[in-house]
């Protein structure tokens, strides 16, 4: 009985992690290469499963046997999908963000936590300077490009305009999700450095490169603490006629964390933690994502709501902001 119950369990787990339009059913035909009558056998635990077929499921699911067991372990199994993909241009990490984003909408029920430790990837591609700017350094510094082995920064010769047409589109997939962004004075410090260290090395062909990265990132500050007055997101030049999902904005001046997600999807959920700067570790770990749940929630607590009300400490914060960039120049 107790390893009937098990089995009823797994697909019901698997039922949650699927959005509502995808079947389980017609999934597991393919996967285990049975119809649909030995599927519904198995799913209602009259049929063991095999061995190799958990084998398959439990691969093809990212399952962790262990967890699925009960064993009480404590090994957590994440997901690093870029370790088997080989090496990926800024453009194809954007393509990734993107379908990401996307599987998250594709949920009813959606809402993401995000504790900022940097300022989330999609807000430097609001303007085409700081994406072009941010593309670039990411190429560089990051990917090791050789063909940027060298090179100074130049927005005519490196737009990087397909990176900005991905993060558009990723912008415009973020604003139908609900949020809870916690932010730091410090969020911005990581920009703020790149750009100081190519300003100082020489690293801008012209200056005048450096004045519309500058400008471009105070553009998008003012973008946000227009969303952040709102409570609401919406893309730049549209206006509060064109809000969409809402936006609640929190900063604490204490504590600053690692880059961390979590997501409520449905019924379950979903965290990620930042590894190799751009790069995610993900898990479903019921006993994972309620710590980190738990811990985002008592941070909230400490902090202070700045959307929807606030307007002083608004004011306060993003003025603070605008100063550290405005000392670039």
């Amino acid at each position: 009985m107790e390893s009937i119950n098990l089995q009823q369990q797994l697909f019901q787990h698997l039922r949650e992690q699927l959005p509502p339009h995808i079947s389980l059913v017609d999934q597991l035909c393919e996967l285990l290469d049975l119809s649909a009558d030995s599927v519904y056998r198995r799913i209602r635990g009259e049929k063991p499963l095999a061995l190799q077929e958990l084998q398959l499921i439990c691969k093809h699911y990212r399952l962790s046997i262990d967890q699925l067991l009960q064993l009480g372990s404590d090994s957590v199994l994440f997901e690093a999908p870029e370790l088997t993909a080989g090496p990926l241009s800024h453009a194809d990490y954007m393509r990734g963000l993107l379908s990401q984003v996307r599987y998250f909408n594709s949920f009813t029920e959606r809402r993401l936590h995000y504790l900022c430790k940097d300022i989330p990837v999609w807000y430097f591609y609001l303007f085409p300077e700081m994406a072009s700017f941010k593309s670039f350094f990411w190429e560089k510094a990051i990917n090791n490009a050789p063909g940027l082995v060298n090179k100074q920064f130049s927005i005519e010769e490196f737009p990087y305009t397909d990176c900005f047409e991905l993060g558009q589109q990723i912008l415009q997939e973020y604003n139908r999700m609900p949020s809870v962004e916690l932010w730091n004075l410090e969020s911005i410090n990581s920009t703020i450095n790149q750009i100081a260290y190519y300003r100082d090395a020489g690293m801008f062909r012209r200056q005048a490169d450096l004045a519309a990265v500058i400008t471009s990132f105070q553009l998008m500050l003012d973008h946000l603490q227009s969303q952040t007055a709102y409570g609401r997101k919406f893309m730049p030049g549209h206006g509060e006629t064109a809000q969409q999902q809402t936006m609640d904005f929190y900063v604490n001046e204490l504590i600053l964390g690692s880059n961390t997600l979590l997501l409520k999807l449905n019924n379950t959920q979903l965290a990620a933690v930042s590894y190799s700067v751009l790069r995610y570790l993900t898990t479903r770990d019921e006993r994972f994502t309620t710590n980190v749940f738990d811990t985002f929630q008592t941070l909230l607590s400490r902090s202070i709501l700045i959307s929807h009300s606030g307007e002083k400490e608004r004011n306060r914060f993003f003025n603070a902001l605008r100063e550290k960039v405005e000392q670039l120049r």
